[in-house]
């Protein structure tokens, strides 16, 4: 076990594997896992990581949390893919952000050694994973929870794709 014992130390994260996906290009791909339905990946665990993976095959989903890292610079005003209007960045999912992390709710189809098989990807290939969480929805489901300006424009979002604009 590693402990924190520096809490003012600087905040870094270790890469523990590599998403595989058929999405090579920011350009053309879903912007949440609800447009990529059934589409497959993998996610490759780096060898010292894979003792961590003991028990995971038991969860039908996973939380997948990622770096952007073909995100660049961000603004903190932004037109996000389901509006027209300018939102704050913390009001969005935009890949673009002051600290570029992602996450995904993906389908767990198997675990094959160190590999993932997963589906409703909509991450692009290559990117750097930190971290899995198995999705518990006793503990990450809120079905009455608001979503903001979200509330209306969320519906329809598996039929949107990414553009240029977050490149």
């Amino acid at each position: 076990m590693k402990e924190n014992t520096n809490p003012d130390a600087p905040i870094t994260y270790t890469r523990i594997g590599t998403i595989r996906s058929p999405f090579t290009d920011v350009a053309g791909m879903p912007i949440q896992p609800t447009g990529a339905r059934v589409v497959k990946g993998t996610v490759e665990i780096f060898e010292e990581y894979a003792e961590g993976l003991c028990d995971l095959d038991g969860f039908s989903r996973i939380i997948l949390i990622y770096a952007f890292h073909r995100s660049g610079s961000y603004d903190l005003k932004i037109i996000p893919f389901l509006d027209t209007t300018a939102r704050g960045v913390f009001a969005t999912r935009a890949p673009k952000r002051p600290n570029p992390i992602g996450l995904s709710v993906v389908r767990l189809i198997g675990v094959e050694g160190r590999t993932l098989i997963i589906e409703d990807i909509d991450i692009l290939d290559g990117t750097p994973l930190l971290d899995i969480k198995p999705y518990v929805p006793a503990f990450d489901a809120y079905p009455d929870a608001s979503c903001g300006w979200l509330e209306t424009a969320a519906h329809g979002a598996e039929s949107f794709r990414s553009d240029e604009r977050f490149r």
